[in-house]
């Protein structure tokens, strides 16, 4: 897997708000639940490696990124002899990984993919992304205000499995209250 995150590492700036420092962490959250959900990590790793690899190729070709790094992790898994019997699941979880993709999760390591991305969009790592994206973006506090509302705060509501339903209350709290106190000082100056 080593060898493998090395690959997936090049197509990434080291951070950002979907930098390599994301799929890295997406990847240790979907070590975790995997293994408290009982989960192939055979299959989950290399999907969590690979479910953002094309997120800047999105950007210039208008394809998902999604469905381009599923095509791309099936390319590598197949040049480096992976068991093909994996590949077709591990593709499949990359497609259903996006919250707005419309695809739905089949397996078990599928939803704790999209468990695990939707994690790390919550919580104080997931507010300090949202800034993050929308300095990248240039629509500043109110875009980042925005996107709490349109996206953030529904999460909670849209976990699979049973480990990401328990984080997600934490994180969800978290995200509240500092949006009250977000609002609550920006009504104020």
């Amino acid at each position: 897997m080593e060898k493998m995150s090395e690959y997936v590492r090049t197509f990434f700036q080291d951070s950002g708000s979907h930098g390599f420092d994301h799929t890295a962490r997406v990847t240790r959250l979907s070590e975790m639940m995997g293994n408290n959900e009982g989960a192939d990590m055979k299959i989950l790793i290399p999907a969590a490696l690979f479910h953002d690899i094309a997120r800047s190729l999105e950007l210039e070709t208008g394809l998902p990124h999604e469905e381009q790094g599923a095509e791309m992790a099936e390319v590598y898994l197949r040049s480096i002899g992976y068991p093909g019997d994996r590949i077709n699941s591990i593709t499949h979880a990359i497609r259903a990984h996006r919250y707005s993709s419309g695809i739905a999760p089949e397996t078990l390591e599928a939803e704790i993919l999209s468990d695990a991305d939707k994690l790390d969009a919550m919580g104080a790592v997931g507010i300090a992304r949202t800034f993050m994206q929308a300095g990248e973006d240039g629509t500043g506090i109110v875009g980042a205000v925005a996107h709490f509302h349109k996206k953030l705060l529904k999460l909670k509501d849209r976990m699979y499995t049973e480990t990401a339903t328990e984080m997600a209350e934490e994180r969800h709290v978290f995200l509240v209250d500092f949006l009250d106190e977000l609002e609550r000082e920006e009504c104020r100056d």
